[in-house]
């Protein structure tokens, strides 16, 4: 990893990525999500000051624990401008996302649970997979794929009639532990 020396105060483009890790597009990508900010050159050059290193690493990181962008944003928001975050930033940051990747965490098990199930099916039931067709609140109502049209003044839907009805397959039901077809 490249040294720069103390004196700078700036940083190019290409230092910022040699000594963050990051590829110059990244870069730019965070600069115009607003993560980072840069000066322009007399020759429209960007420099960074040294604390762009913090910021980087700290989005960085957030990014690892699959923290969106967005939430990133609001957290480097709420810091004095011009501060880069400290350890104590990010213990208070992380403390505060740890329950929204806690309930991701669920999502995901919950997700890998099904995708074995589908798995051992293999019919992909747009009627009660819950991959292909996840909180489908009118599958209560109704069985098989339709388009949905919602009426003003109704809560019911109106649906076309659908080939087949969505009826469950002789040799798969749901009492051999597979979907309806």
């Amino acid at each position: 990893m490249p040294q720069i020396p103390e004196k700078i105060q700036e940083l190019t483009v290409g230092q910022l990525a040699a000594r963050s890790g990051a590829a110059v597009s990244a870069l730019h990508f965070y600069e115009s999500k607003g993560l980072i900010s840069s000066r322009r050159t007399s020759g429209n050059q960007r420099r960074f000051s040294r604390d762009a290193l913090r910021r980087v690493a700290f989005v960085r990181a957030a990014q690892r624990v699959g923290i969106p962008l967005a939430t990133i944003r609001e957290a480097l928001a709420e810091l004095p401008e011009g501060r880069t975050p400290t350890e104590e930033d990010w213990a208070r940051l992380s403390r505060s996302w740890r329950s929204e990747l806690d309930e991701r965490i669920k999502q995901l098990n919950r997700l890998r649970d099904h995708l074995t199930d589908c798995i051992g099916c293999g019919c992909l039931s747009l009627e009660t997979c819950v991959l292909s067709n996840p909180d489908d609140a009118f599958g209560e109502r109704r069985a098989g794929s339709r388009l949905l049209v919602e009426r003003r003044g109704s809560a019911a839907p109106a649906a076309p009639a659908a080939a087949g009805g969505g009826r469950p397959s002789p040799t798969r039901g749901r009492d051999a532990g597979c979907c309806d077809d």
